[in-house]
Parts: structure tokens; C-alpha cells; sequence
């Protein structure tokens, strides 16, 4: 299984982004209610390795129709903010 990619993040505040793109080695998405960038957090330093495109590790919303068995099978996804949150906008209820 290949974890899907971090096209795009447009929360620039979290320490794994630089220039719109994802840095962390694998993001973890939701709580099981609300389909958040889990892995999100503002620090002075920046994180994660500037080669590595960040990919999804897990995604907790098994109401999404790209969730299997908590995995994620969506070609790649989005993060956006939504009420000031990083959210996965890729996100879509089954």
C-alpha cells in the first residue's frame, strides 16, 4: 500500500510547511469526528526533511469514502484551514 501524498498545505503556521508543501514524513489525519491535520503544531523551528514530500501515515475518519480499514486510499490530498484549523479539505463523507 502506498500512503497518498500532501499535494498541497496551505497551513504555512505549522512547522513541517515550507512554501506550501508538506515536510513531514507521514501526517496523521482526524479524531474520529472532525477530519484535522493531527500532525499540525506552530514551533520556531522548522521540521521534517525539505526533500521528503509529506504523506498520509493514518487517517482516523472511517466515515471517508477514501478510508479503508483507517488508511487512507485517496490518490493524494489537500490540507486547507477551515474555522482556523488545518484540515483535510480531500475529506468526504461516505
Amino acid at each position: 500500500m502506498e500512503m497518498p501524498v500532501v499535494n498541497r498545505c496551505e497551513a504555512t503556521s505549522c512547522a513541517y510547511n515550507r512554501d506550501g508543501m508538506c515536510h513531514a514524513t507521514a501526517i496523521t489525519v482526524g479524531d474520529a469526528s472532525h477530519a484535522h491535520c493531527d500532525t499540525f503544531f506552530t514551533a520556531s523551528t522548522r521540521g521534517g526533511d525539505q526533500e521528503t514530500v509529506g504523506r498520509v501515515g493514518a487517517c482516523k475518519m472511517s466515515d471517508c469514502r477514501h478510508n479503508v480499514v483507517l488508511e487512507c486510499q485517496a490518490p493524494g490530498i489537500h490540507i486547507g484551514y477551515s474555522q482556523d484549523e488545518a484540515e483535510c479539505v480531500t475529506y468526504a463523507p461516505a
